[in-house]
Formats: C-alpha cells, structure tokens, sequence
C-alpha cells in the first residue's frame, strides 16, 4: 500500500497546479508519470536492486515518457538520442520563457506540459523513495508541501478549496500506511513493561494531523510570503497585473476567458476608436502558431523623446498627441497607436524598434502615464489599389513560411484568382472569414478533426478567437507572397467623456500588410459582433462602379465536403508525434480523447473499490477467526491490481503508443508472479478438497511450504512435517484455534504417507480440508500478507531470480 499512497499523495498535490495552468489535459499527464513511478519502483525492490538504483531506474523511465510524448526523435520513440535531447531543450526553454513572460493561468501548451510531468515525476520520485524505502513519510510532506508553495505564489486567484483537502488526506494516508506498518512489525513483539498504551499509539497522527490543520489556518489569516490571498479564506486582495509577455495568443486567451474585466489603460486624445498596437509577430510555425522569431530581441533606440519614422510616415500627416495612463498594466512591451513619431514620460529603459513598430523593454515594469505624438492618417482604398508593393524593401522574414498545408494554399489561390492588385487580393482574403461563409467568433475552438491545426480552422470547424483568423489570415497571405505580420494589442475600448477605458476584455490580434510608401496596413479579419471591432475606411468604401470583381462578386464559400482534398489523411491517420499539437488549440479534448480518459477514470475507481472492498472483507475475517478466503474472494487484490494496470496502460495510450507498451509491460511483470501463485493455490486446494489421500497430502505440504516462504519462513524440503510444525508455530504465534488445526493437519498427513492401507482408508477427507484451510486462516490472522506480498509473492520472485 505505500507505493500507492505516495503516488496518491503525488498527484493530489499537484492538483495544485490548476491555479497555474489552465484545463486538465496536465493532470493525465502528471498521473501517468506518477504511476510509471510507482510501477518502476514495485518492480526494482522486487528484484532487491539496491535504492540508489530504484531511483536511478525511475529517472530513466520517466526520461523514457518524457522522449516519447514531447520529441519526435527518440531511437524506437522512447529512447532519447542527441537530436531527441536538442528537441527536449527547444521545448524547455519555451516552457520557462512562459514561466518568466506569461500571466498565471497559462495555457497547457506542449513546454508547459512537458514542464510539469518533469517536474511532478521528479517530485513522485523523491516521495517514493522517503515513503517506501526511507519510511518517512513526514519528511515526505515537506516535499509536497513545496509543490504548493509554488502555485500559491504564482497564482493571482485563489487556490480551489478541494486541492488543500485532497492533499491533506493523501498526507494522513501516508502516515495511517506508515503507522499499519510499524504496528505490524511490532504486535507480535513481547510487550515490555510499562509500554506504551494501546490509547496513545495515535498521539504522533493526532499530533501531525494538528500541525497540519494549524499550519493551514494560520496560512488563511497571515500569508506573508508572497502568498497572500492564495489561500482560501485569506482577507487580502491581489491586484491582477495585465500583460502580453513573448507568449501573446497564451495571455490573449487568458485576457479574455477570465471571469473579471481588468482596466488596462485609460486614454484621452482620440476622436474615433482606434487599434492599439503592444508588438508585432513575424515568424509562424505549423501547428504552433505565431511568435517571435528566434534570438536577442533588435537594440533599438531610446524611446524617451523623438523617434526615427515608420514605414509609410513621410512626415505630411498631422501630429495626433495622445496620453496614455497604464492603470493594470506590468509588462516588457509599451502599447502606441498609429506610427509613433515621439514618446514622452517614458522611463529610462525602453527602447523603440522601427521594424516592427514596437516599444519594449528587458524586463517587465509598470510604467507610468506617457504621451505619445503619432501620426493616424490612414489612406484610401484608391490608395492602396494604386500600390504594388515590393516584398524587397522589407525583411524577408515576413514573407518567409516555412510550410502551408496544400489546401489552405489553393483556397487562397482560389479566393484571389480574379484579382488585379495586391489591395483586392487582400481584400478577398480579408472577406472570407465572414459569418455568411460559417465562421463563428468564440473563445473556444471546434474541435480538432484534423492534423493540421489551421487546415482544420480554415476548412472545417471554422470557430476561433482573434488568434486563429490572424493566424489564418496572415498565412494564407504569405502563401501568395504578400508581406504580413500579426499585431498584438486591443481595440478600441469604451468611451467614457473624453477618456477611453481599455480592458482586458479589448485584447486583440490583427493582421498588417505592407504597402509600400503606405507602411503597414491593419486588416481585421475577426467577425466581432459585439462593437469593439474597427473597420478603417478603405475597408467601408463602396466598391467603383465596374470595379475588380473581387469586390463585388459574392466570396466563394469553400466546404471540407466539397473539397477534392478529403483524401488528406486525418487527425487518426497521423503520424504519432507530439500529444500537445494534435489538441485542440483551446486545451479541450477531442471526443475520443474523452471517452478514453473517462474509461481510464472508470477502471481506477473500479480497483480503488475492489481494493477498498477486499481490505475491508480481509480485516472483518480475522477477528472472527475465519479460515483463508477462497474462491473470488481471493483473487480481489489482483483484480484491483488488474483494473488499476489497466486504467495506467489507457491513461499512457492517449499520451503516446510507446508509453502505453511500456506500462503494459511493467503491468504484465508485476501482476505475473501474483497470477502464477494464485493459480498454484488454486490447483493445489482443488486437490486437498477432492483428490485421493496421498495427493491431498502432498499438494496440502508444497502449499503449506509455499505460505511460509511468502511469509519469509523457508521450510526446506528435507524438513519433517513435525519440525515444519514446530517453526510455523514458533515463528508466526498461531492462536489456539490454529494450533489445534495445525496439529490435526500433521496427524492426518504422517497417516497419509506412512499409515497403513486401513488408517489411510478411514481418512476423513472433508476433516483434512477443514484443518487445512485452519491452518492457513491462522496463518492470515497471525502475520496476513501486504499487498506487496500478495502481487509479488517472495516464493516465485526468489524462484525466478535462482533461475
């Protein structure tokens, strides 16, 4: 039971983790880890390899499922290898540039996931081995103690109630497990005089329990470590701080789906809502989306004071002075409007880039009100139809894509074909995502039925948030070589008088194109219904008369069931690779992800409640000196056990193929020894019960030899029945009832092999059965199996290594 316990323990205290990172796709994850852990460990001590290298072994196997479901490199897709480790370190320095740049909770993206199976497994490691080798599980506590530390001090909301609950009473399992054990070792111990009470053997839980509860009451009342109202119950409030960090679409997500709406900014000076633009990002990547493309980020100049023209700011348009005062604002990025020609108020630090029009700093800051001279004009739609701009005059980044899948390519292909410029073509592709072709505004994804994440949205489930159409969007005018970039920042927010309050619910995400002596050009491609989107004038005049037809003519709708494409493999079809890129974009699940892991929650609380019913039947059958359980009875445990394997092997299936044989492989080895020896037993009482006098005899010793072997006691073979008796009764303290029995068993046994043909005639056959069914019923009452002994019993293990 202590294996299981301390996996218990780990997992529910990285429930804890829900404060942090967003939806539960995290928490298969850390289980699987745990229970590889777990299994890791049962087989290892089973094989008594030393406990430096039971941990060793566990470390390995958990760099095995970190291989397998976060790289796709790994030699036979567990094994790690140079290039699965390059992998490995890309991932994790993502993880912990959304750690240092992210807004608590954060999505579960794959180097958040990857993150927290290293971490929690590590955690199930050390747990393991204090519980279970060390037998100290309060040291134990210390340990999961720190995994809420943790969250607590990141989160900006409160911890749910249940996590603390859960963690409390995995803890008091731990020592109820630890306390079993000790008692177990010492019942059969002569008492000494003036020992311990039985009274006071709880005093150490009790006293540990109310450490524990006072520990958790004072954290409610005075948290003054950087947790303060993190804890339920506790009277402090938190300012949330906004921010966009170098992960945008992760804090966007989170920006809108909070439950509150954070004022961000108020801004006064604008006569019409506009696009606040925070930064720019210019590299894509399949199936991730958007970022920032890799390396130092650009100097640039200081951005206190005059600042060098943007793109397509020759200087003519009128100066627009704007005040900005950042009210929940804490971040690396300075939102401005328009093309900034000047800063004032800003603090020392920031610094301009006039590539991709944003101001920015090395570390986070809440900056103060600052005053920005910008220039707003924007031009006609005559204007831009009278541009073709040229992709050289630019960075070729932004007309770089590394892969577009072929049918996101021809539609683009498809929906400009009829056009003459680059305005129409942008224009077409701009009107696509429109309601009236069956795209829907909403912060959470269809879900996924294909393995290529924008395929998926452009073609088939066509609902998203901000984040899929620029995405989509940007892409696809890449494909057709027209330089796009997405914009990170917030519409235009509400008008109050004069001022205008920018929330978090304003976060937003557009597309600019470059136009040549025009700059970068917003297009919003987002069906906003709400009010908060902005359309620009180029994009509400009216069409010329006998203008491009692209402009007039009604935008193909292009269907998945009308496609030719349906032959393109599908989400199943794929080649398994990373679990995180084949999610839904929003963290959900896909339907078949959760049918299995609600199978898998099934089978687990269907062992949990084998497990709970045959301790419950084993302890009521000793007090009243029943014999061994038989028949179903006795194969309980290894049913628990059974489910439990199985429920692992399911769990390890949906994070990858490769998990799921290993864990069905540390399944079968360690339910084997348990399914040979029960098999034994059953064999050997179907004889004792119906076979002829001599066989009953000899299948009644080998499995009374077997039960004291398990039982640590050898009984060799060239032991006499007598002698054998002598060191069960001796070694195990038989009650009388036993006693009795077993010295009928001996009579009935010597008649058997020596007796004469009339004694072995008048053989009572049922007596022999009852005897020895006594005996080994004293022997579960005297010193009853752990569930160790039961699923790794010491006579086949010890047979199998002298093999």
């Amino acid at each position: 039971m202590a294996p299981a316990a301390a996996m218990f323990a780990t997992i529910s205290a990285a429930t804890s983790l829900t404060g942090v990172v967003r939806g539960g796709v995290w928490l298969a994850f850390v289980a699987v880890a745990a229970l590889l852990v777990a299994f890791t460990g049962l087989a290892l001590r089973a094989l008594r390899v030393p406990t430096p290298l039971v941990g060793l072994g566990q470390a390995v196997v958990l760099l095995f499922l970190i291989t397998g479901s976060f790289t796709n490199s790994g030699i036979l897709a567990i094994i790690p290898g140079p290039a699965a480790f390059a992998e490995l370190d890309e991932v994790l320095t993502a993880a912990f540039g959304t750690i240092r740049t992210g807004v608590p909770p954060v999505e579960a993206t794959a180097p958040i996931l990857c993150l927290a199976t290293i971490a929690i497994g590590l955690v199930a490691i050390v747990v393991d081995t204090l519980v279970v080798a060390a037998t100290a599980p309060a040291a134990a506590g210390l340990v999961l103690l720190c995994v809420y530390a943790v969250p607590s001090a990141l989160a900006d909301n409160l911890l749910p109630w249940w996590t603390f609950v859960l963690g409390a009473t995995a803890f008091a399992i731990l020592l109820a497990v630890d306390g079993s054990h000790r008692h177990n070792r010492w019942r059969n111990r002569p008492a000494l005089s003036g020992g311990v009470p039985a009274a006071a053997r709880p005093t150490p839980v009790a006293v540990v329990a109310g450490a524990l509860a006072a520990g958790l009451v004072t954290g409610t009342a005075i948290t003054g470590i950087g947790t303060e109202g993190s804890l339920p119950g506790s009277k402090g409030e938190r300012i949330v701080l906004g921010g966009l960090g170098v992960n945008p679409f992760t804090s966007l997500r989170g920006m809108l789906d909070q439950g509150e709406d954070v004022p961000l900014f108020r801004v006064s000076g604008l006569d019409e809502p506009r696009l606040l633009r925070a930064f720019t990002l210019d590299t894509y990547r399949p199936n991730e989306g958007w970022g920032l493309a890799e390396g130092p980020i650009p100097a640039g100049v200081p951005a206190n004071g005059p600042l060098p023209s943007g793109h397509g700011d020759d200087g003519s348009a009128p100066d627009r002075r704007i005040t900005i005062e950042p009210v929940h604002w804490n971040d690396v990025w300075l939102p401005v409007y328009g093309s900034p020609r000047a800063l004032e108020g800003v603090s020392e630090g920031w610094y301009y880039d006039r590539t991709s029009g944003s101001v920015f700093r090395e570390r986070r800051q809440t900056p103060g009100p600052y005053v920005e001279t910008a220039a707003l004009t924007e031009p006609t739609k005559a204007d831009l139809r009278g541009v073709e701009p040229d992709p050289t005059e630019i960075d070729d980044v932004y007309t770089q894509v590394s892969y577009v899948d072929q049918r996101v390519a021809r539609l683009a292909e498809r929906l400009a074909a009829s056009s003459e410029t680059t305005f129409d073509k942008v224009h077409a592709i701009w009107e696509y995502f429109d309601v009236e072709n069956g795209f829907v505004y909403d912060t959470r994804t269809a879900p996924a039925a294909d393995g290529d994440a924008l395929a998926d949205f452009v073609l088939q489930g066509k609902r998203g948030y901000c984040e899929q159409y620029a995405s989509a969007m940007a892409v696809m005018l890449r494909s057709l070589d027209i330089p796009a970039r997405v914009a990170i920042g917030f519409t235009g927010g509400t008008p109050d008088g004069d001022v205008r309050t920018i929330t978090s619910r304003d976060a937003h995400a557009w597309v600019e194109v470059y136009f040549g002596e025009h700059g970068w050009v917003g297009f919003d491609p987002t069906p906003l219904a709400d009010g908060r989107g902005y359309l620009p004038p180029y994009l509400t005049e009216e069409p010329d008369q006998g203008g491009d037809t692209a402009n007039g003519d009604e935008v193909p709708s292009t269907r998945p069931n009308d496609s030719p494409d349906q032959s393109e493999p599908t989400r199943d079809q794929q080649k398994p690779g990373d679990v995180a890129a084949q999610q839904p974009q929003d963290g959900s699940l896909s339907d078949r992800d959760t049918w299995l892991l609600l199978i898998a929650a099934i089978l687990a609380a269907a062992a949990v409640t084998v497990a709970v019913f045959a301790v419950v039947s084993a302890r009521r059958s000793r007090p009243s000196g029943s014999t061994t359980p038989a028949g179903r009875a006795a194969w309980l445990p290894l049913e628990a056990a059974g489910l439990g394997s199985l429920a692992a092997v399911l769990l390890g299936w949906w994070v990858h193929w490769a998990v799921a044989l290993a864990l069905l492989v540390c399944a079968g080895l360690l339910l084997a020894p348990a399914v040979v020896r029960q098999a034994q037993r059953h064999r050997r009482l179907n004889i004792v019960e119906h076979g002829s006098d001599v066989a009953a005899a000899d299948a009644a010793w080998r499995e009374l030899r077997q039960e004291c072997g398990d039982r640590n006691l050898d009984i060799t073979s060239s032991d006499t029945v007598r002698l054998a008796a002598q060191k069960i009764a001796r070694k195990h303290r038989l009650d009388d009832r036993g006693k009795q029995d077993l010295r009928v068993l001996v009579t009935m046994m010597e008649q058997s092999w020596y007796g004469s043909a009339r004694e072995r005639s008048d053989r009572d056959a049922a007596g022999f059965a009852r005897a020895f069914l006594g005996v080994l019923g004293a022997l579960d009452r005297a010193e009853p199996l752990s569930w160790k002994g039961r699923l790794l019993p010491r006579s086949v293990v010890r047979r199998t290594r002298s093999r």
